[in-house]
């Protein structure tokens, strides 16, 4: 908004005038500092604004100030005139000066407000990236869970199979598998080549099923001494301990004992019943949680 500032042409003629009147002063101080307060604040740039009343006010006044110089009004009237030019003046700069500075707040708010839309722009963005990854690690763990339980299953289906081929038997003690003396000499301990295939089908087993312990017990008939029966029930048992631990069976879940003729399951009054004494039974302890095998 731009003021006109007042006509040089009545400054002049207020100066004549004062000049030549012996009633009036040749200058009033307070009519030039009102009309330089005036100037300043019609020059700012936010005069029209902020303070645009004000302004017109100051103006007004000062106008009205000039024409009374122009009529040799007293210089008291002159005075007061100027005296509201100034106060308008000073007010003018004042609501400026806050209008400013008001402006200058909202403009620092607006750009807090921007930062804070962009910082809850960016954790939104993050937020959403972190979703999108933690619902792909979801999947991926979901999908391995998947995939560890199918060769669970298939784990299991594997070993019942194997424990069917070994002729196994689910006990209050674990499986049960019955070696019988075919796999040995009469009288010796070592176990014939052809142990081979069953010993390798139990480690097999055995590597499977790593939380599972094994006992070996070996057995006798009644015939010879005591000592020799307990002696190689002991061997044989220790026989297929060794044989087991040649194919990667860790010694540590395995324990061999020998029990002689101590135990028999038929009677050694016939030579049938003293065949099913010889024997070598393995006992694989049931997991946590035991299936019954059939």
């Amino acid at each position: 908004m731009n003021f006109p500032s007042p006509l040089p042409v009545l400054a002049s003629a207020a100066f004549v005038l004062l000049a030549g009147c012996s009633s009036s002063p040749q200058r009033i101080d307070e009519l030039e500092n009102a009309r330089v307060a005036v100037e300043q604040v019609q020059a700012q740039p936010d005069a029209g604004k902020y303070a645009a009343t004000e302004v017109t006010a100051a103006h007004e006044s000062l106008l009205q100030a000039d024409r009374l110089v122009e009529q040799r009004k007293p210089a008291k009237e002159i005075r007061d005139q100027a005296y509201l030019a100034q106060r308008h003046a000073d007010t003018a700069a004042q609501q400026i000066v806050r209008g400013q500075a008001e402006q200058k707040a909202s403009e620092a708010e607006a750009d807090r407000q921007r930062v804070l839309m962009a910082a809850r722009e960016q954790e939104a963005a993050a937020a959403r990236v972190k979703a999108e990854q933690d619902a792909v690690a979801a999947r991926s763990q979901a999908d391995q869970a998947a995939l560890a339980a199918e060769d669970a299953r298939r784990n299991a289906a594997m070993l019942e199979a194997q424990i069917k081929e070994l002729q196994a038997k689910q006990t209050d003690r674990g499986l049960v598998l019955t070696l019988g003396d075919v796999l040995f000499d009469s009288g010796a301990a070592a176990l014939k080549p052809g142990a081979a295939s069953t010993m390798d089908r139990l480690a097999s087993f055995l590597q499977q099923a790593s939380d599972r312990s094994v006992t070996i017990e070996g057995h006798t008939d009644s015939v010879g001494a005591d000592s020799f029966n307990m002696s190689l029930s002991e061997n044989r048992a220790n026989a297929v301990k060794s044989a087991l631990m040649g194919r990667g069976v860790d010694a540590q879940r395995v324990v061999a004992v020998g029990k002689g003729e101590a135990s028999p399951v038929a009677g050694n009054d016939n030579a049938a019943g003293r065949q099913q004494n010889r024997r070598v039974e393995i006992i694989i302890s049931n997991p946590a949680n035991t299936a019954s095998v059939n």
